[in-house]
């Protein structure tokens, strides 16, 4: 066997020949889209192939107009076919999660709801205003997006998103800013948990067929969020405060009398205590499990996890019956409540719960290498073509990955090679990284492109093997 380094690119499934029609696969990959951006006045579809190409190569600034310079369309073009051109983004994003849907290795895979909050200078933007911002820990000026992320696996595309839309903008003091920002004349106020349900509901209706839905504890801890689901008969695991409130044995609930001995709506709980949920660590009944979920690239990922039966209460005096998932890592502990029937093995509760982290894998690819970060506009409908485009460019990534995975596996030596049981996959950096040397303008050749991304890998293995030798 040759020495697997940045020389020998075969032997990682990188063939020349195959990344050097990156380029052409683009084209052709928006071909089957750029009928969702005709419009009865333009052809706008060269401009949607530009965009979504300075979204994939472009490494300055990808704002509308860095874009359209480094793609050779009129920076007033480029503005209005985002800001004004009145395709709609919901087509693309339709036709993505149709086409994911026809992939297999997507098959019952795990739908992800999380938000994330982008730095904004004033509150001209659509739905921007003074809330809180995750990624910094702080109330600042933000426009925050909801976001449905399909994960299995190790693979991973955004399909869905709204936009949050503060209360205040509805309100007659921001009817100019509603109306220089497009904002729809028949939008509503929806909380970010009105918006999350209608994700999971679209995504239903849809052609996607998931196997369960996870959500953070802003969504989790909402009552109303997991009876929706559990109507729906969708199997979620909603994570939750640890001072969350649960029941080991179903309370009852004690209405108060009126005069005439009539039952009133006010009520008490009384038989069980109420304990937070943080009190079934330590107790003694919990019964631990060390499980293994993954290969990761500092080993197998491993994690503690506990279930426990537990009741939660209504306000309509009702209880239901759910259960407790604790896991338990060295650093963190967290809860989650699941209404998965109770023999679903332990190992699988764990599994689809853990794939939560690969959301945040998703976002920050989002902002770092497709430019949602670099996103300047003030229209509603430039928000909503950046959604779609920069899905259609996340899902360009995963198709890439998938049929390269199929058709180009990397050589099973690699594993005898580096002493280590699991190669990593190739990352959203590693395409673009490729797909920058064989486009237009480019800035590597082919082979150095390759270079560069088979020695990415074959530090990162050897950093993983490193790992597991210290374990030992």
């Amino acid at each position: 066997m040759k020495k697997p380094n940045e020389e020998c690119s075969e032997l990682w499934g990188l063939r020349s020949e195959v990344v050097a029609e990156l380029g052409s696969r683009l084209s052709g990959f928006w071909a089957r889209f750029a009928g969702c951006v005709a419009t009865k006045t333009r052809d706008t579809q060269a401009y949607g192939l530009a965009y979504i190409s300075g979204l994939l190569r472009i490494d300055r600034a990808r704002t509308m107009s860095e874009i359209g310079r480094q793609t050779g369309v009129s920076e007033q073009n480029m503005q209005h076919f985002m800001s004004n051109s009145p395709w709609q983004g919901q087509r693309i994003i339709q036709q993505v999660q149709q086409e994911i849907s026809a992939r297999t290795e997507f098959n019952n895979g795990i739908l992800v709801i999380d938000e994330s909050a982008d730095e904004k200078a004033g509150s001209h933007s659509a739905g921007s205003g003074r809330q809180h911002n995750g990624r910094l820990g702080k109330i600042d000026m933000a426009q925050v997006g909801v976001f449905a992320t399909l994960v299995r696996g190790h693979h991973w595309s955004w399909i869905d998103g709204e936009l949050f839309v503060p209360e205040a903008w509805f309100s007659a003091e921001y009817s100019a800013k509603r109306t220089a920002s497009g904002l729809p004349e028949d939008r509503s106020f929806k909380t970010k948990v009105e918006l999350a349900w209608d994700l999971i509901e679209r995504t239903q209706s849809g052609p996607i067929a998931f196997e369960a839905v996870t959500f953070d504890s802003l969504y989790g801890r909402s009552v109303w969020l997991r009876d929706q689901c559990q109507a729906a008969r969708i199997e979620y695991y909603a994570d939750i405060p640890r001072d969350g409130w649960v029941y080991l044995d179903p309370p009852t609930a004690e209405f108060a009398l009126g005069k005439r001995g009539q039952p009133l709506k006010t009520f008490k709980w009384i038989g069980a205590a109420a304990l937070k949920a943080e009190h079934l660590l330590s107790d003694p009944q919990t019964e631990w499990h060390t499980l293994t979920l993954r290969p990761s690239e500092r080993g197998m990922l491993e994690a503690d996890f506990a279930r426990r039966s537990v009741w939660t209460t209504r306000s309509d005096g009702t209880v239901v019956a759910e259960t407790l998932l604790i896991r338990r890592d060295k650093d963190r502990v967290t809860y989650t409540l699941t209404n998965a029937p109770p023999d679903v093995l332990l190992q699988h509760l764990a599994e689809r719960k853990s794939q939560r982290s690969f959301v945040e894998r998703s976002i920050q690819d989002a902002k770092s290498e497709l430019g949602w970060d670099d996103f300047r506009a003030i229209k509603y409908r430039a928000w909503a073509h950046q959604l779609a485009l920069t899905i259609l460019a996340s899902w360009f990534v995963a198709e890439t990955r998938l049929d390269w995975e199929r058709d180009m596996p990397a050589d099973p030596a690699l594993l005898a090679h580096y002493q280590t049981d699991v190669l990593p996959a190739l990352s959203m950096a590693n395409v673009r990284q490729m797909l920058r040397a064989v486009m237009p303008l480019p800035q590597l050749s082919t082979d150095d492109a390759i270079a560069l991304v088979v020695k990415h890998l074959d530090n990162r293995t050897r950093s993983r093997r490193s790992r597991l030798k210290r374990r030992m």
